[in-house]
């Protein structure tokens, strides 16, 4: 439940309502409506009130959903955006929708030079946009109470002037020109484009939600009131028009309105205090944008500076008129539309989605006192980005990479919010459905993909793991960097403050993985019941990556083996080798050895396919290798080779040696032939586990003697991967597949 607060002072009416509805009741209503009837034709015109205000409609209610969950602050749309997308979303949008505001006070101004110099014709029209913009801007400059009382007077005059409008029955003869002449090329979508603006005007009410006496109630309420107001007037104007005033009028006559009017003099004091109302509302809520952005750090400090109790921000409105006024030099009204209407379809857009997604989510602080529908929300989101498409595909492109631009600059800037987003609950939103789905999936071959447990310890000083892991990843499949500790020697904060320790290491190190660090009564117990326990649902590591411990007790490190062995997860045995001090990072060639535990080979070969594939180390090269103890069998092996690797589309070389002799000869060959690799992958063969049960000690005897043989034999190899393949996956069918 969100509090009311007192510190501003302006109610519903005159902060939210007159600010809106003035924008949306501006210089389309009155200079533009003739010609898009003229354009489109009646229900083509009603057509497009219709959708335009369905969008902002939407728009209003997921504002008023958001606003009433949270104390909304200064920055409006920014401030929402910012509080449930994050700050990098808000301040992607709350730029481009600052730079919309400001082009429109000078869109605003343009029309009513437009209607003045239509009047006055010896006058030039942006010498009277230029002057207006002096005089509005020292309103909002130094009081936005004052401005906002003027308001109320040019309420009253609008008010009067469709009185006369709406009272009159006038008619206009139809004008001798050719309306195929006239009549613009641009179709239902252009005319839409430039029609949207006239709808926006719920941005100059958040604009102003900063200096609200209580945002959580004037929001919705006036919003939603101004945007329904608003459209009943624009569904009467085009059908007065079309009944009163012929084709070519309408396309020909800017001021057709005042035209068919009881009092001609107050139609134009109704289009001038209305262009001239919405261009001071938008100048009243773009500095308070740029305010904000100022305040949350994404801009220079100076300009978050305020003055008087209200903390009006001069400085920000300084550079606001600054901006005006070369877009008033620069653009004209037609030509400014479109690209208020896509910066405002934009910001449109996220509003929707943000609260719709949070709606969707619903966390426990999602609790707003006005409830929408989630998926309306949604939909509104989906069409704002349609109608961008729609208008003007590449400029909507041009638009949408702009941001993108500017949301991966603030990501990468490293700026975060002081305060809490959604975007937690989203992405656990998103794992919950992907972890239930894949429950219901079966595991196979094609899909698989390594999800690797490195058992580093101090990363810092088993870095050969880390580097080894992360050349099989390179941050697309998963990776976990576990660290187990003797509960005995530390306590939880102190276990909080190592995995910091290691995240801000990892992250210097620009290594992309999890981190675990987890507690035991040794740390061969505590790994057992790491490996064991660690992981949710379908997503647990596939595969251990641990370093030789054979300088130490070797039967716990054994026994180890053979728990991982038993609970299905692949074992990857990594050594730093005669030249340890290499990097991975600098390529190489990473030998595969072939032998007769064939998932052992295939498995091998998947991390060396996948450490080549690397797209940060272009000089990796792939071999497979086998060893025969007979020269006649050669030729057999090299051809099941070729035959596999053309199967399996690989790109890699085939190498087959004859190395007679035992076991010793068969390592000293293997030593020999790969001593220039960077890496090389070799088999273990699986415990015996049918007598574990009966007589485990003699079980694990026997199997640290085989692997004490393995490491001594391999002790003078180059950097080495020993690996035993546990899970049901054939994983020949990897590349078979």
């Amino acid at each position: 439940m969100v509090e009311n607060h007192e510190q501003r002072g302006f109610g519903t009416f005159v902060g939210v309502f007159l600010p809106s509805l003035l924008t949306i009741l501006g210089v389309i209503m009155y200079l533009r409506m003739g010609w898009i009837v003229g354009q489109v034709g009646l229900l083509s015109t009603l057509l497009i009130v219709t959708m335009a205000t369905s969008v902002t409609f939407i728009t209003g209610l997921s504002i008023s959903a958001t606003a009433t969950n949270m104390k909304v602050g200064g920055g409006g749309a920014y401030y929402m955006i910012s509080r449930s997308l994050g700050l990098e979303a808000g301040v992607a949008v709350g730029i481009p929708l600052y730079l919309a505001k400001v082009f429109g006070v000078a869109f605003y101004l343009a029309g009513f030079a437009e209607s003045f110099c239509l009047l006055f014709p010896a006058f030039d029209t942006r010498f009277i946009a230029v002057f207006a913009l002096i005089c509005i801007g020292s309103v909002s400059y130094f009081s936005a109470g004052l401005a906002l009382k003027t308001q109320m007077f040019i309420f009253i005059v609008i008010i009067l002037s469709l009185v006369s409008f709406f009272g009159s029955s006038a008619v206009v003869e139809p004008v001798n020109i050719d309306v195929d002449e006239v009549r613009e090329k641009i179709g239902f979508w252009g005319v839409f484009a430039i029609f949207f603006p006239a709808v926006t005007g719920i941005e100059a009410g958040l604009g102003m939600s900063g200096d609200l006496k209580n945002p959580s109630k004037s929001l919705p309420t006036g919003t939603l009131a101004a945007i329904l107001v608003g459209y009943v007037v624009y569904l009467a104007i085009p059908i007065v028009l079309d009944s009163r005033a012929s084709e070519s009028q309408l396309l020909g006559n800017s001021m057709i309105m005042k035209d068919l009017s009881l009092y001609g003099p107050l139609l134009v004091a109704g289009l001038w205090g209305a262009t001239l109302s919405s261009a001071l509302g938008a100048l009243l809520g773009a500095p308070r944008t740029l305010q904000a952005l100022a305040k949350d750090k994404a801009l220079p400090k100076a300009l978050a500076k305020g003055h008087g109790p209200d903390d009006e921000p001069r400085i920000a409105t300084g550079i606001s008129i600054t901006i005006a006024l070369a877009a008033i030099l620069m653009g004209d009204l037609d030509a400014i539309a479109p690209v208020l209407s896509m910066f405002f379809l934009t910001s449109y857009g996220l509003l929707n989605f943000s609260a719709g997604l949070e709606g969707m989510i619903a966390n426990p602080s999602w609790n707003p006192k006005f409830r929408s529908w989630p998926l309306i929300s949604i939909i509104g989101g989906f069409l704002c980005l349609a109608i961008m498409f729609l208008i003007n595909p590449g400029a909507t492109i041009i638009s949408l990479f702009l941001i993108a631009l500017l949301y991966v600059y603030i990501q990468r800037r490293g700026m975060t919010g002081h305060w809490g987003d959604m975007r937690r609950g989203l992405l656990l939103t998103l794992a919950r459905y992907s972890i239930k789905k894949l429950d219901s999936l079966q595991e196979n071959t094609r899909s698989w993909r390594p999800h690797l447990l490195v058992m580093a310890g101090s990363p810092t000083k088993r870095w050969h793991l880390v580097e080894f892991a992360n050349a099989i990843t390179h941050g697309k499949g998963f990776m976990t960097i576990a660290t187990v500790l003797e509960e005995d020697k530390i306590d939880f904060d102190r276990l909080k403050q190592m995995k910091n320790t290691i995240e801000e290491y990892l992250k210097k190190k620009s290594i992309t993985a999890l981190v675990r660090v987890s507690m035991g009564k040794s740390l061969i117990e505590g790994s057992n019941t790491l490996v064991r326990d660690y992981g949710i649902g379908s997503i647990v590591p596939n595969t251990v990556v641990v370093g030789d411990r054979t300088k130490l007790d070797i039967l716990p490190f054994v026994e180890m083996l053979i728990n991982i062995y038993r609970q299905k997860k692949n074992i990857i045995i990594v050594r730093g080798g005669n030249h340890a001090d290499m990097s991975l990072n600098d390529g190489g060639r990473i030998d595969v050895w072939w032998g007769r535990e064939r998932n052992n080979a295939a498995l091998a070969l998947a991390f060396g396919y996948m450490m080549q594939s690397n797209p940060d180390v272009e000089n990796y090269q792939l071999e497979l290798k086998s060893i025969t103890r007979r020269e006649e069998e050669k030729s057999v092996a090299l051809e099941f080779l070729n035959e596999f690797r053309n199967s399996s589309r690989l790109d890699c070389g085939v190498g087959v040696y004859c190395v007679p002799g035992d076991r010793d000869t068969v390592f000293s060959g293997i030593k020999e032939i790969s001593k220039d690799a960077q890496m090389v992958f070799i088999g273990l063969k699986p415990p015996d586990l049918s007598e574990l049960r009966d007589d485990k000690q003699k079980v694990l005897n026997e199997y640290a003697m085989y692997y004490k043989s393995i490491i001594e034999r391999t002790s003078e190899f180059p950097p080495l991967a020993i690996v035993l393949a546990a899970e049901d996956v054939d994983f020949i069918g990897i590349f078979s597949s």
